[in-house]
């Protein structure tokens, strides 16, 4: 059924109306901020406008704290990585501060990075963060991990395939 489909559009509205007050009031206890919870509660529903579900959701309630669930830990992850990253900015000399644009730009692709790792298994991380940000050789990774050169081949492979499948999704 496609996204401008009545039927879809009207399961939407009926989830919104019978479903947001009661969302937005349990995310507000989570957050404890009424305009933290209204704006998860609209994100929420942009999701499942997106993922087309309206019309399968068979417990709405379950279906939309888990969908306002990832959401809250993206938001609280990306303030924490935000905090990170501006203090380590006000400890930077005057004359090495990055411009308004440069520092939007690194903190856009800190919060992708920072996706894209989170989606990764730990040992997956670790190997791939030892390749790709320390430029260490697989046999020397395998060596400081203590497994196979296979077993970096594979944590590699399967590295690069999230990598791979994260920059379509964003480029859809």
């Amino acid at each position: 059924m496609s996204a401008d489909s009545p039927a879809l559009s009207a399961a939407v509205g009926v989830l919104y109306v019978e479903h947001s007050s009661w969302l937005r009031g349990w995310l507000h206890k989570r957050m404890g901020s009424h305009s933290d919870a209204a704006d998860l509660v609209q994100d929420t529903f942009v999701k499942v406008i997106k993922a087309r579900t309206a019309l399968d959701i068979l417990e709405p309630r379950h279906y939309l704290t888990t969908v306002a669930k990832g959401l809250m830990i993206d938001q609280f992850r990306r303030r924490s990585l935000e905090q990170a990253y501006l203090e380590t900015l006000a400890s930077l000399p005057t004359g090495q501060v990055p411009s308004s644009e440069a520092q939007a730009i690194l903190f856009e692709t800190l919060v992708a990075l920072d996706r894209i790792l989170s989606g990764l298994g730990a040992k997956v991380r670790q190997v791939f963060i030892l390749s790709q940000v320390d430029g260490l050789a697989y046999a020397q990774i395998s060596r400081q991990l203590g497994i196979s050169l296979r077993s970096v081949n594979n944590y590699m492979a399967k590295a690069m395939e999230h990598v791979c499948l994260m920059q379509w999704e964003a480029d859809e």
